[in-house]
């Protein structure tokens, strides 16, 4: 499972790396309300190689991907797969964004690989193995563990983060920490998985967007739940924390959202 992984991984950056800072990136826009929901020929071509590698290779699990949907499969197993998280970083030449792709069965994640193919850093989770393969070598992940939210930095993607009363609940606990910080979709889950950070809180994510985070995080020792401190691998609202300390204290903010 692990060898299949690290394929897919290996494919998607063959697939991204051509695009990234290209000056002619196709680029379309998935709304049609005036929002911006951007994705690019990388990510549909980056999806095309991830679920080649796993047809050859685990031809009877089922794939989720984010661009081409749900191909089924009698393995009872799903690789749940994000080719670009974070293409509004792709576009801007920032290199936050991160291939995702998660090993689930019926409970959830069971493993996970958050890589960023243009430094050359691989987040790997699961089956007894947490490290962070990179170019300075090879690392373990540690989450920091408990400390008062008052000591925690904390991130999320975007400021508003979802509807309104989601956004003021994220603005109750950013108040309370000691640092916030914006903008950095699937790496910010790689830097609590790694030790750096306290707390992720993030609305309105899908399955393919938390799979492999979920997995990374809890083989590094963190939590990630729904804001009501249930399962989140089906996306919606999360919460990652480094400790049952931080988490607690967010979730008792959070959990007051209906």
């Amino acid at each position: 499972m692990r060898r299949a992984a690290h394929a897919v991984a290996d494919a998607a950056r063959g697939a991204i790396l051509p695009h990234f800072r290209s000056a002619g990136l196709l680029t379309d826009n998935k709304m049609s309300d005036g929002s911006f929901d951007p994705v690019t020929q990388a990510d549909r071509t980056a999806e095309l190689a991830m679920g080649s590698v796993i047809r050859d290779l685990r031809p009877e699990d089922a794939i989720l991907g984010e661009e081409y949907g749900a191909q089924s499969g009698s393995s009872g197993l799903t690789w749940v797969l994000d080719p670009i998280d974070g293409t509004r970083a792709f576009l801007s030449g920032a290199p936050t964004w991160g291939v995702l792709i998660a090993v689930s069965d019926a409970t959830g994640p069971i493993y996970g690989i958050i890589d960023q193919p243009y430094i050359g850093e691989r987040f790997e989770g699961g089956f007894g193995r947490a490290a962070l393969c990179g170019p300075y070598g090879t690392l373990p992940l540690r989450v920091r563990g408990d400390r008062p939210l008052a000591d925690a930095i904390l991130f999320t993607t975007f400021p508003e983060v979802g509807t309104p009363a989601e956004g003021a609940a994220f603005a109750e606990v950013a108040n309370r920490v000691r640092l916030t910080r914006y903008g950095l979709d699937c790496y910010a889950y790689s830097m609590l998985a790694l030790g750096q950070i306290d707390l992720v809180i993030e609305a309105g994510l899908h399955a393919y967007d938390v799979g492999a985070p979920i997995a990374v995080i809890e083989a590094a020792g963190g939590i990630v739940t729904d804001w009501q401190g249930r399962p989140a691998h089906e996306g919606g609202r999360v919460v990652a924390a480094a400790g049952r300390q931080q988490h607690a204290a967010a979730l008792e903010i959070l959990s007051r959202v209906p």
